[in-house]
């Protein structure tokens, strides 16, 4: 598994390694050269005490005493200097012996072929050294604790002007057509490169959403007249007395797609026109919307001989953004009503969501997923671009719809909202 740190964590890190193997390499050192040196200077100071020993008195009969914390044996010595089976074994030169729970310095030397051993307490030695590793360790976690603080405080340094640019870009006002740039704001340094880079692409970005913008709003305008003249000629057409029945149905037929074309560009208008206005439309009630859009609604339902039941239940008053939700609430019911030939059209309020529930043709399994992923993959028949705009949106906007089949025909779709703060 691989873990993952951000930037900030890295150079925290980073400092602390580095100050890791500074300070072991100092406090390694430290120790390995306290202790040459110590050895060094006992090794000398005993070896010179040695010498004193032999040179004051070379009898056969030792009478001279060593220093408190010393001990003297030599080769054929009687009693307390006799030579101890535990160090005949030592060359000449410096030593540590150890002694049961006790430990010793000791010099060997070798005169007329006789061996003459003088040790010396090495406790006051260890209770220094090991003072001085205590010392040392001290100091070493110390120097990680520092690293570790400097580490963080560079890395706030380091990373605030990173973190200010982050937030801006992911700021919604920067998709503004008067959004000021970033580049200025920064020094000449790889952030600031940064920020000019983003400022490019940004506004790339807006230009193209405002070609996008001008696109949707010019084609809803302009495709208006037109539909108007449709439904006009197919109003003549229907006063005509002369019309037989197969005609008469084509031409409901045409007025009634002239009808939800008309509905779909008036979507696309109040989109445009939403976007144009810095991206905030009204924001108003889940209730308000679905009032207004089961009593646009109700009419072309009941006149195709169908039932809108429309129910409210424990609904509050979060406010969301009236454009939206009006887009995706009616064209809803218009694709159920769409393919709905009988019975009945569900509308159901609840707090954060809504349910739109149809009697009509039921959407495979297998399509669901498309619905909610890739909408425009779905067969024309039962898609549409009605559902693709409300897919579209929701995706946008953070809401979440979801698709169930009915049994044994029909379609559930509920949208669950985020409130708006």
């Amino acid at each position: 598994m691989e873990f993952k740190q951000s930037l900030s964590q890295r150079i925290i890190i980073a400092f602390g390694l580095m100050s890791a193997l500074v300070a072991g390499a100092f406090a390694g050192g430290i120790v390995l050269t306290v202790h040459l040196v110590e050895e060094r200077l006992i090794s000398t100071e005993l070896g010179g005490d040695l010498q004193r020993l032999l040179a004051a008195d070379t009898l056969e009969d030792w009478s001279h005493t060593p220093e408190p914390n010393q001990l003297f044996y030599f080769s054929g010595g009687e009693g307390e200097y006799r030579l101890p089976h535990d160090l005949k074994h030592l060359s000449t030169g410096f030593h540590e012996v150890f002694r049961g729970p006790l430990s010793y310095h000791a010099m060997v030397k070798f005169v007329d072929g006789r061996r003459y051993v003088l040790l010396q307490d090495q406790s006051d030695f260890e209770d220094r050294e090991r003072l001085l590793f205590a010392v040392v360790f001290v100091g070493f976690v110390l120097s990680l604790g520092v690293a570790a603080l400097l580490g963080w405080l560079l890395a706030r340094r380091v990373m605030a002007p990173v973190i200010r640019l982050s937030r801006q870009v992911r700021h919604r006002d920067q998709l503004l057509g008067l959004a000021p740039p970033l580049g200025p704001d920064y020094a000449g340094d790889e952030v600031g490169q940064l920020a000019v880079a983003f400022d490019a692409a940004l506004g790339r970005l807006r230009h193209a959403l405002t070609r996008e913008r001008l696109f949707t709003s010019d084609v809803s305008h302009e495709l208006r007249t037109p539909l108007m003249v449709l439904a006009g000629s197919c109003e003549l057409l229907l006063e005509y007395p002369m019309l037989d029945e197969a005609s008469r149905s084509q031409v409901l037929h045409i007025r009634h797609v002239s009808e939800e074309m008309r509905e779909l560009v008036q979507t696309f208008l109040m989109l445009a026109r939403a976007q144009s206005n810095e991206g905030v439309s009204t924001k108003t009630s889940l209730v308000r919307v679905a009032d207004d859009v089961a009593a646009l609604w109700r009419v072309p339902v009941e006149r195709k001989g169908l039932q809108l039941v429309y129910e409210r239940i424990d609904v509050d008053d979060t406010h969301y953004s009236s454009t939206f939700l009006h887009a995706v609430m009616g064209n809803l019911l218009r694709n159920a009503l769409h393919h709905t030939e009988q019975g009945m059209i569900r509308l159901q309020v609840r707090t954060h969501s809504f349910v739109v529930e149809d009697v009509g043709a039921s959407v495979a399994e297998s399509q669901r997923d498309l619905l909610l992923s890739q909408a425009s993959a779905l067969p024309m028949e039962r898609m549409g671009l009605g559902l693709s705009l409300v897919q579209r949106i929701c995706a946008d906007q953070g809401w979440r719809i979801t698709l169930t089949p009915l049994a044994p025909t029909g379609c559930r779709f509920q949208v669950d909202l985020e409130p708006l703060h």
